[in-house]
């Protein structure tokens, strides 16, 4: 069984989808679903796009490209790049801009949008 193949019929049973319920998701028929899943049917990128985003996981993940099925991938080792993590649970960032000090009301609108947006990922 090819790669893509094998991770969209083991993400759906993860997901404890049936193929009708997959294929009801992406707007197309169980039998698109098993023709791909037993790869009869090579799916296109918009298909795969569909079911990727279904699946809760990213095209490159169903084509083998990565081994992290995570949309954002979380990497906890260092790779050398010099980016800081933020984390937005904190009610204070120390934000600066090419050295420049940021003003109190900039920092406080930055602060009170990200709030906003973690809220609504909630």
């Amino acid at each position: 069984m090819s790669v893509t193949a094998n991770r969209i019929k083991e993400l759906r049973t993860q997901k404890k989808l049936t193929q009708s319920e997959l294929a009801e998701t992406i707007n197309t028929s169980r039998v698109t679903i098993s023709r791909i899943e037993s790869e009869t049917r090579q799916p296109s990128y918009a298909m795969l796009s569909l079911i990727a985003d279904a699946l809760d996981t990213t095209v490159e993940y169903l084509q083998g490209k990565t081994d992290s099925p995570l949309k954002t991938p979380h990497n906890s080792s260092d790779d050398g790049d010099d980016k800081k993590h933020v984390d937005l649970a904190d009610d204070e960032l120390i934000m600066s801009f090419e050295g420049k000090e940021l003003s109190e009301d900039y920092k406080q609108a930055i602060i009170a949008m990200l709030k906003t947006m973690r809220e609504g990922k909630q």
